[in-house]
């Protein structure tokens, strides 16, 4: 090839790629800037693990369904009522996958998943829960005011009802 063939093929892989990028500018932005900016969870996101202390039977439910073994229940039978009785319940969320079994077999609805999902710490230790850490009602994202809150791109598509750039985003 000559000199103006190899110019002529330079210049179309640069316009080329200058197009590609150019096709970039109305699509969707993903990146946030996550310690003072937040997304707003979907609504079956399976967060951290809530747990009602008065409404468990001890029946383990929760226990035989958990595909890890993880959940522990300590409980004893009152002899007088003929009844188990919750004396402690624990979870380990460093090892917890977050299947939602537990939740979902659980005939009491004593157990809910939450929005919840900064759990990281320095020490795994306090990453497990006892029954008192359990039943701690989930900090909510909304109601926190030293953030801004972002919807997903699903959500937005459904307040707005139209179709997304990255202009509606910002702007909303």
């Amino acid at each position: 090839m000559n000199y103006s063939q190899q110019t002529i093929r330079a210049a179309r892989y640069i316009g080329q790629s200058f197009m590609i990028t150019l096709s970039h500018t109305n699509r969707l932005l993903v990146t946030i800037q996550y310690p003072y900016e937040k997304l707003i969870t979907s609504e079956r996101f399976r967060g951290r693990i809530h747990f009602e202390f008065d409404k468990c039977i001890a029946c383990e439910v929760c226990v035989r369904v958990c595909p890890i073994d993880l959940l522990v229940v300590d409980w004893r039978l009152e002899t007088n009522i003929r009844k188990k009785r919750l004396l402690n319940d624990s979870i380990d969320f460093g090892i917890c996958i977050f299947c939602g079994n537990c939740v979902e077999y659980c005939p009491t609805n004593y157990l809910s998943m939450t929005e919840e999902y900064e759990l990281s710490t320095y020490d795994c230790h306090e990453l497990k829960y006892n029954q008192t850490a359990l039943g701690r009602l989930p900090i909510s994202i909304i109601g926190d005011s030293t953030t801004r809150t972002i919807m997903n791109s699903t959500q937005l598509k459904i307040a707005t009802g139209k179709s997304l750039d990255s202009k509606t985003i910002t702007n909303y």
